[in-house]
């Protein structure tokens, strides 16, 4: 094997560091090339009313301490907000004190490693994809479900990031014109009926007006609503407790007109349903499914997607980062290898165009195929204007 070729293999086999920023928590993990985690920490999230840099020195602090112990090839980051198109910036975080932040540069100089940034719910789509529950579909809508709503889409195996790079927004739909305030600003988000912060909310609600039916939930907080939290709730409903099942049936219901929705929109063959809220299983999927079934367009007369968990869990978000982290790493070491064969070739191409000789060019076209285009001469010019 040649001396480059084995250098290309070694970086191939070298991990990556996957950065899950949520609402609530810095969550880091080296990963390699088969989506398995060799090694995790762990970081609050620092308060919203704090400044981005807070957020920055807790990056910095994570990838220092597992970088220490691992020879990694890159850092990819999965936040919680808008990521423009360019994959550098986050343009808006509802959960953190994020505008226009220029992540990946600050991130970069700071660690000294090639750094991609993608929306959370992006990342932990493509985790699901790639080694997860999604394995071999083509067509997938990722929904996750914790603090907020994120989502995520792939059609035709093309994680789909939309123009400006804010696809897949989907907690942020009004389900309900009027509804409750959403912290994004408007009202009646989806994210404010079927989220954790909505499990939590209604369990609270209940407690402090003193309703009868909470009374298992009022025990196990000790009549502070402000101590009651999803897991809790969670585990009551494990238990059987009547309270806790009927809001994570109704958080289940508002779950299934959503997917209905965006089923209409994307005509998917599979949802994947992620994030802390997913842990219950069936007790929240049941409910969401049968709303589907009853709420989907043109419901009895076509294929109807399947709606199944998430095989990742919370893990989902920080695996798929480092290993999109690690094709950007790969398409960046292909496209410079291509412009020094470009720049090795240009001689004998202008050569070839100054004897007359017609030169066929292929081109990809959108990812799908190659289109030949039609023989004939071009000018230097041209050709410069091209390669150079």
């Amino acid at each position: 094997m040649s001396p480059t070729r084995t250098r290309v293999s070694r970086l191939a086999l070298r991990p990556t560091i996957g950065i899950d920023i949520g609402g609530t928590k810095v969550a880091a993990g080296v990963v390699d090339p088969e989506g398995t985690i060799i090694e995790r920490t762990r970081r609050e999230t620092p308060s919203k009313s704090k400044s981005p840099r807070v957020v920055e020195d807790t990056i910095a602090d994570v990838v220092a301490e597992l970088g220490a112990r691992h020879h990694v090839l890159a850092v990819g980051i999965g936040a919680a907000g808008f990521v423009d198109g360019t994959q550098s910036s986050v343009l808006f975080a509802p959960h953190l004190a994020w505008r226009n932040e220029p992540l990946r540069d600050a991130v970069q100089q700071r660690i000294g490693l090639p750094v991609v940034v993608d929306n959370d719910a992006n990342a932990a789509l493509w985790a699901e994809c790639r080694f997860g529950a999604a394995q071999g579909e083509s067509h997938v809508v990722c929904v996750n479900l914790g603090t907020g709503i994120g989502g995520g889409v792939v059609l035709d195996g093309v994680l789909h990031r939309g123009r400006f790079g804010v696809a897949g927004e989907f907690g942020h739909m009004i389900v309900v014109p009027g509804g409750h305030r959403c912290e994004c600003g408007n009202r009646g988000c989806w994210e404010q009926y079927a989220s954790g912060n909505v499990l939590v909310r209604e369990a609270r609600e209940l407690v402090a007006n003193g309703s009868p039916v909470a009374y298992r939930i009022a025990e196990t907080c000790e009549g502070d609503p402000s101590r009651i939290t999803g897991p809790m709730i969670s585990e009551l409903a494990a238990q059987g407790d009547p309270a806790a099942l009927e809001l994570l049936e109704d958080i289940g219901h508002w779950l299934g007109v959503g997917l209905a929705n965006l089923a209409a929109a994307f005509d998917p063959g599979l949802f994947v349903i992620g994030g802390g809220v997913s842990d219950v299983g069936d007790l929240l999927l049941d409910p969401a499914r049968t709303t589907f079934r009853r709420t989907l367009t043109g419901r009895g007369f076509r294929p109807e997607a399947k709606v199944v968990r998430a095989a990742l869990g919370n893990d989902a978000g920080l695996i798929g980062a480092a290993d999109l982290a690690r094709r950007e790493r790969a398409r960046r070491r292909r496209d410079r290898a291509k412009l020094v064969t470009t720049r090795l070739l240009l001689p004998r191409r202008r050569e070839l165009i100054a004897n007359g000789t017609p030169i066929r060019r292929s081109r990809r076209v959108s990812g799908t195929g190659t289109a030949i285009e039609p023989a004939g001469r071009r000018t230097n010019s041209a050709w410069r204007r091209q390669y150079e």
